[in-house]
Order: C-alpha cells, then sequence, then structure tokens
C-alpha cells in the first residue's frame, strides 16, 4: 500500500486548520487515513511555535515504513530536522513574461521619441532668437 503524509483539511469557511495525517495515496484528502502525526494553523504568524505542531518521532517511524510526504509538509519535516527537502533553483521564475517586455520597450521607444522632441524644440527657440 503506498502511503502518503499529507494535510487533511478542517475548520471552518475562510478559517483553515489542517491535520498531518498518513493515508493511502488513493484516499480523499479529509477522507479515511490512518495516523493523524500532527496540525498544522495557518492563520497563526509564520513565526509563532503553535503554527505547526508535530510528531517527530511518529513521522520518522512512518518516513521508515515507506510513506511519502507531499511538499508542504516535507517542508514541516526539514524544519523539524526529520527529513531533508533538497533546494529548488528555478532561474527563470524571475524574469519578465513576453508582454511586460513588449511593454517596456514599447515605454523606453516613446520615452526616447518624447526626450528627443524636447531637445529639438529646446535648441529651436534658442537659435531663432533675436539679438538686441
Amino acid at each position: 500500500m503506498a502511503m502518503k503524509i499529507r494535510l487533511a483539511r478542517a475548520g471552518t469557511k475562510k478559517r483553515p486548520y489542517y491535520h498531518i495525517v498518513v493515508a493511502d495515496h488513493a484516499a480523499p484528502r479529509d477522507g479515511k487515513f490512518i495516523d493523524v502525526i500532527g496540525a498544522f494553523n495557518p492563520m497563526l504568524g509564520k513565526t509563532d511555535e503553535a503554527r505547526v505542531k508535530l510528531d517527530a518521532a511518529k513521522a520518522a517511524e512512518w518516513l521508515k515504513k515507506g510513506a511519502q510526504p507531499t511538499d508542504r509538509v516535507l517542508r514541516f519535516l526539514d524544519k523539524a530536522g526529520v527529513a531533508k527537502r533538497p533546494a529548488r533553483n528555478n532561474p527563470q521564475k524571475a524574469l519578465p513574461g513576453k508582454k511586460r517586455i513588449e511593454r517596456e520597450k514599447l515605454a523606453a521607444d516613446v520615452a526616447a521619441k518624447v526626450a528627443a522632441a524636447a531637445a529639438a524644440a529646446a535648441e529651436a527657440p534658442a537659435a531663432e532668437a533675436p539679438q538686441a
């Protein structure tokens, strides 16, 4: 049986609360589970100690049995020192999209034309000014 360590949603509408559970991979998100190993309350601040409650011993035991954690749970396990989360690197994520590049190029062209017209307008009256 393939097992997952994942979040099961509880709480009310607009007030999420999650249980960290071990469940069969085919079980529904909030359905049947095997064991509860912790809880996650995203409504609390990121520095609050009660935000994530995790039984590290149970988690380590389930990992030894072959349970696969989801990405979010793996973050919690890594912070608790139970499992190692490999670093991810996506340098393309920070780059602007095609449409933004086109808009910026168009704006730069318009700004260059306006600057050239302003410079030409500033030179023209100085050359035509009558001398007294």
